[in-house]
């Protein structure tokens, strides 16, 4: 297998069959976080948990994905990236099980917390695009994988309700198991070897990222903006399912459906790679939160509609508000892979604990929106999100995230 400095110097894209490995690992890995979302109402139902219990499920999912990103995917610069790749694999496919096989609450509460944290397994193979990728195609083809990983999400939503509705909510684990297991052999079979970025020990590898944060502003406003928009994607999304079900009387797989829209959203990656290729990453990224922010809006509108109307709105606005947050991601994440190459998991983890954060507050946030003020104080906590997000490329660096020692 060829060493990956020698493909990163090569002017020529890589291979497409490894790129779409890529992308189907990212995308089969980072839908095990959110196949548990359409499935809550069966979930409830089965083990007798109130809606409040099984509301921590995607939380806690969430929180161990950040956990995760932070503690975990640095290690991709320190150790070979594809035997970190398999090992995570074997990891998320028996946490995976283990939530199908729960036979209570307790229990799927600490194997939910488990997917989430080794699910970061998606956040090895997105890093390692940009490591096989010349400089000038670097974005794209980063938005080619993010594109893999944004289907996953998306679509992750529609297999679980179409699955949970035919054969449980269990089998939707146990697919998910296998699908991870299969990505974890075709990985330690195709995937080339990567040279480690850093010598440095596992503690000195995460004191470093305290370094890497306070260096580059670029990174702390990439971040932060990504993680207001994610805020408004998981109340949206966290909290869809109930709303259908409480205002249309609609189960596990018509809300499982409304990801096939968010879907089309994801077309935005690679179209957002090209233009941050071209244009600068900046840019498209405030657009992308204009255009989320914007979908918001109109999706107010959507109370004084009949119900037809109401739910055919919700979906053309998903679509808009997806391919926004999603434009913004890629273009973020090609303004921050190219600050430093022998970083870029420990760039990646920073990066991607700050968006986890913002969806497990935007998790937390929606459902408690949704108990006191309805679906429109969900709409209104997503459009603030979109709006400060906006604003956060505005503000001056010294400004940006920044602790109050480095201010001075």
């Amino acid at each position: 297998m060829s060493n990956i400095h020698s493909l990163h110097k090569e002017p020529i894209s890589p291979p497409r069959a490894l790129v779409t490995l890529l992308a189907a690992g990212a995308g089969f890995s980072v839908a095990s976080i959110y196949y548990g979302q359409p499935i809550l109402g069966a979930i409830a139902a089965d083990l007798g948990a109130l809606p409040t219990t099984v509301g921590l499920l995607p939380m806690l999912t969430q929180l161990g994905y950040a956990l995760g990103i932070l503690l975990l995917a640095p290690l991709a610069d320190r150790y070979s990236r594809r035997r970190v790749i398999v090992a995570k694999a074997i990891a998320l496919t028996l946490a995976l099980a283990a939530s199908g096989l729960s036979p209570g609450m307790p229990a799927l509460l600490v194997a939910s917390f488990l997917v989430g944290l080794f699910a970061t397994l998606a956040q090895d193979f997105v890093p390692a695009a940009a490591s096989v990728a010349p400089p000038a195609h670097r974005g794209r083809i980063v938005g080619t994988v993010m594109t893999g990983l944004l289907l996953g999400i998306l679509l992750s939503r529609t297999a679980s309700g179409l699955i949970g509705q035919g054969l449980g909510w269990r089998a939707v684990y146990f697919a998910a198991a296998a699908s991870v297991a299969l990505i974890g052999a075709i990985s330690w079979w195709r995937l080339p070897t990567f040279a480690p970025g850093s010598s440095l020990r596992y503690g000195a590898l995460l004191a470093s990222m305290v370094l890497l944060w306070r260096r580059h502003g670029a990174l702390r406003s990439a971040t932060l903006s990504q993680a207001l928009l994610s805020v408004g994607f998981s109340a949206f999304w966290s909290t869809l399912a109930l709303m259908l079900h409480a205002d249309f009387g609609l189960g596990t797989a018509a809300a499982g459906s409304f990801g096939l829209a968010g879907a089309a959203g994801a077309l935005a990656a690679p179209w957002a790679g090209r233009l941050a290729d071209r244009w600068g990453a900046t840019g498209v990224a405030r657009a992308g939160a204009v255009v989320a922010g914007a979908s918001f809006v109109a999706m107010a509108a959507g109370s004084a509609l009949p119900s037809a109307a109401h739910l055919a709105l919700l979906a053309v606005t998903a679509i808009g508000f997806d391919f926004g947050v999603q434009a913004a991601l890629v273009a973020h994440q090609t303004l921050v892979y190219g600050l430093d190459a022998q970083a870029r998991s420990r760039l990646n983890a920073l990066l991607f604990t700050g968006i986890f954060l913002g969806m497990a507050a935007g998790s937390a946030l929606g459902a408690w929106a949704l108990a006191h003020w309805g679906w429109m104080g969900v709409i209104s906590v997503a459009g603030a999100s979109a709006l400060a997000a906006f604003g956060v490329h505005g503000w001056p660096d010294s400004a940006r995230f920044l602790p109050m020692k480095a201010q001075r």
